[in-house]
């Protein structure tokens, strides 16, 4: 229960992420910067907090030791899935990104496969948990109905461009997340991992901040401050308390599909976000529906998970 009221608080600071991308957007600001910069802004608050506990050390003795891991996981962790979503906010609005991106609880279950663990001496394969599928399925249908008033007024170009990098975004942050840890095996701590793959994606986010410079300009002030605000909310807040409640269920897939699960509340967020800030309308009918049906959908998985910590034994998991 910890672990999904951590999800939970995450998915709160995450709401921040789409409300003001899709704001920097509609300001003309370009989604290279509104992606590279939130990366920028994140390493100085990652090196105080990570140094104050002492801990800067083994985490770059970690990434020297295995740079490869390291570059390959936080590529697909951090840059395959807030690229695409700084693209798509270009192309569709805030509910659209946020309620596609939805679509990663059931990419999380999915990816069960991917993943082993060791049972004395013994790896097994993880297989897929159908009852964490089909609760997260049950969250899909309400996040579809949260969407069905607003489909009218969609184009081609939203729908391509909007829900697409969103997909992808949806199976490479649990990938990354998965990949990391299974490599890590609790050697470091949440904050550790969190700076260690900050760093390794620095790369890439120094390549867009380039080809920014060379196409549209340095960034305005305001898009700027606005990308501070997202690394402060959801680059190092948020991640942080998402990545601490995955660390504590690394061990069984069907726990991390709960705690992945938590990422369904970001929309009703942005939806209150959305009607305080920018003063919209309360959402029809069917939407609310969806957002009862996205509500008892956590409250499925989070007796699910109850049951499994009651149930299953704890297992040493084993990298791939």
């Amino acid at each position: 229960m910890r672990a999904i009221l951590l999800g939970v608080l995450a998915s709160l600071f995450f709401a921040v992420t789409f409300i003001l991308n899709r704001s920097m957007e509609v300001s003309g600001g370009s989604w290279l910067w509104s992606s590279s910069l939130r990366f920028f802004f994140m390493i100085p608050f990652l090196l105080l907090i990570v140094s104050y506990r002492k801990g800067l050390s083994p985490t770059f003795k970690a990434l020297k030791s295995s740079p490869a891991p390291w570059l390959i996981w936080s590529f697909v962790g951090f840059v395959l899935f807030y690229a695409p979503l700084t693209f798509a906010a270009a192309y569709g609005p805030g509910w659209l990104i946020s309620g596609m991106w939805q679509f990663t609880i059931v990419a999380g279950v999915l990816l069960a496969p991917f993943f082993s663990v060791k049972i004395k001496d013994r790896i097994i394969k993880q297989k897929i948990p159908m009852i964490s599928l089909l609760i997260s399925l049950v969250i899909l249908i309400g996040i579809i109905l949260i969407q069905i008033p607003n489909t009218n007024s969609l184009q081609m170009s939203a729908i391509f461009l909007g829900i697409l990098p969103v997909v992808i975004a949806a199976f490479a942050y649990p990938l990354g997340n998965r990949k990391m840890m299974e490599h890590l095996d609790g050697k470091l701590d949440t904050f550790q991992r969190v700076l260690g793959m900050t760093i390794a994606s620095l790369p890439a986010w120094i390549v867009l901040a380039i080809y920014a410079i060379s196409t549209v300009g340095l960034p305005s002030m305001s898009q700027v401050v606005q990308s501070l605000i997202v690394a402060i909310s959801s680059g190092v807040i948020a991640t942080i308390l998402f990545f601490m409640a995955t660390d504590s269920v690394r061990n069984h897939q069907g726990k991390l599909a709960a705690v992945e699960a938590t990422q369904s509340t970001e929309i009703i967020f942005v939806i209150l976000g959305e009607m305080l800030i920018l003063h919209i309308p309360l959402p029809e009918p069917i939407a609310l529906i969806g957002l009862g049906i996205i509500i008892l959908g956590m409250f499925l998985h989070s007796y699910y998970t109850k049951v499994l910590n009651t149930k299953v034994p704890v297992v040493k998991s084993e990298k791939t």
